[in-house]
């Protein structure tokens, strides 16, 4: 594997394992903070989630270059569920999704109309739902949740592949300028 495809790994690691927390945490005001059971529920959601958009787009992306970044969206976040899951066996923590979990709703929407669409306004749509999911992510990263964990192995994850968390944005940002 290379560098690069590591970074990329870890990246989508990290992101897909804080995707949703923020607003989880929002809706969950005055309740129990976040814990590892929850955290973990998350990250496999999001890494689920983010494994289906790239199929998609493997699927009905109009270009080469759409399929094949749906293709590495598809990869690494599968690479990075399984790693989520041997880390939730290793923690022994049952991974306990939140109650009335938005982001579910929220993706099953973003599904339902990128299914719809077709040629560049399928690609155009997809891409923007990539760029939008990893901004957020970074958002919450930086602002809400690695100030905020106690684990120091996620701890430790976050920040070595901290500067990575912009390469799906990135990717997606300049497929979008391509075809726009």
């Amino acid at each position: 594997m290379s560098t690069t495809r590591i970074s990329r790994t870890f990246a989508a690691a990290a992101l897909s394992m804080f995707a949703a927390a923020p607003l989880v945490a929002q809706q969950q005001a005055g309740a129990a903070k976040l814990n590892d059971p929850t955290i973990v529920a998350i990250f496999d959601a999001a890494n689920t989630w983010d494994i289906q958009t790239g199929q998609l787009a493997m699927k009905k992306g109009s270009t080469k270059e759409v399929r094949d970044f749906g293709a590495m969206l598809a990869h690494d976040h599968t690479a990075v569920r399984q790693k989520g899951r041997d880390l939730a066996k290793k923690l022994g923590v049952t991974p306990t999704p939140p109650k009335d979990f938005a982001m579910a709703k929220d993706h099953m929407a973003a599904m339902k109309k990128l299914e719809s669409l077709s040629g560049k306004d399928f690609d155009k749509a997809f891409l923007q739902n990539e760029i939008d999911y990893h901004q957020a992510v970074i958002d919450a990263v930086t602002t809400t949740l690695l100030p905020a964990l106690q684990n120091q192995e996620v701890k430790t994850l976050v920040t070595q592949v901290a500067p990575a968390f912009a390469a799906h944005r990135d990717a997606a940002k300049n497929l979008l300028g391509k075809i726009s």
